[in-house]
Formats: structure tokens, C-alpha cells, sequence
């Protein structure tokens, strides 16, 4: 690969980038795992709208964190995840996204985003984090092999279905980062 990867925060003109990926890896990851009709109905158009405004009125503890690829075409976003303090306990943060494009996976990305996201929320005094993940989901292996530990089941209710999803969990950011070389 001649192309370079590199991370950094979004900002609102990387919406529509964003939007691609956010459709392309729904309907890649969750067919046949949500209902198809919420799948086909997705726009980019929509999902960027909805990214301009997440990453315009971010919280403070919130971050939106793109993985670019430039190549000889110009720079595109392939992954994007986003983090920040946790809905519900009981950890202290929560990844609430983290998307590669299908053509991109297995080439570090998404590891090099969780460690940013997870960067994020250690900068910010947040030392614990938890991803919500649907079960059926065969990416949920990549948490697995990332340190998660399965700590919790439930009922989501999303487009008119009961989805299953599992939280995966880190309660020590700082003794991860270190095990992987990241920052603290």
C-alpha cells in the first residue's frame, strides 16, 4: 500500500466522508441483523446531515475522530469512530461508533481508532470505557481481541425490533494504553 493513513478529529466538512462510510458499513455489517427496510431507506445525505450537527454541537467530553487515507487521489476517509462520557454505567466513558470501510479492514485501522478514542477519554480524566455492540455482529471479535471483556447483555429497541447487544468493557484505559504503546 503507497497510501498514508493518519487520525485526526472531524471536523464538519468530513460529514458527507463520514456519511459514506456510516452507510456503506451499516448495510455491509448488519444485513439480515436490523430490519432491511431501515437499511435500504439510509441516505448519505441524511447520516451527514445528522454527523454535521454531532460533531458542530459535540460535548465537551465528546470527540468524533476520522482515519484518512491519502493516496495519489487525494485524501478520503475510510474509518471514523466517536467517544465520550457513558450513557449508562458503569463505566465512566463509552465508544459509542466505530466504523471501517469493508475494504480497509484488516489493516490496522480500527485498532489505531480505538486507541485514539480510547486516548480521548484518558486525556479527559475518564479512565474506564464500555461499547455497545450487537450480538449478532461477527465484528464483535475485534473487541475480544482488543482487551474487551463481555460484562453485560440487553434488549435494544431499534426500528420497530428487540435487538441483542453485548457491552464489551476496559475499566483501566491507563494500564491499556500502556500495554499498547499508546499515549497517556
Amino acid at each position: 500500500m503507497s497510501e498514508t493513513i493518519s487520525l485526526r478529529p472531524a471536523a464538519p466538512r468530513d460529514a458527507s466522508g463520514i456519511a459514506r462510510v456510516h452507510v456503506e458499513t451499516w448495510r455491509t455489517t448488519y444485513a439480515g441483523l436490523v430490519p432491511d427496510d431501515y437499511l435500504l431507506h439510509m441516505t448519505e445525505a441524511g447520516q451527514a446531515a445528522q454527523w454535521a450537527a454531532a460533531i458542530r454541537g459535540a460535548r465537551r467530553a465528546d470527540m468524533v475522530l476520522v482515519a484518512e487515507v491519502v493516496g495519489p487521489a487525494g485524501p478520503k476517509i475510510v474509518g471514523f469512530g466517536n467517544c465520550g462520557r457513558a450513557r449508562i454505567g458503569p463505566m465512566k466513558g463509552e465508544v459509542f461508533t466505530l466504523y471501517v470501510c469493508s475494504d480497509w479492514q484488516n489493516h490496522g485501522i480500527g485498532g489505531r481508532l480505538l486507541t485514539g478514542l480510547f486516548e480521548v477519554l484518558a486525556g479527559r480524566k475518564i479512565g474506564s470505557a464500555a461499547i455497545w455492540v450487537l450480538s449478532g455482529n461477527p465484528s464483535r471479535f475485534f473487541y475480544e481481541a482488543m482487551g474487551g471483556v463481555r460484562r453485560a447483555e440487553r434488549k435494544e429497541r431499534f426500528a420497530g425490533t428487540a435487538l441483542d447487544e453485548t457491552a464489551y468493557v476496559w475499566p483501566d484505559l491507563q494500564a491499556w494504553l500502556a500495554r499498547r504503546g499508546g499515549r497517556i
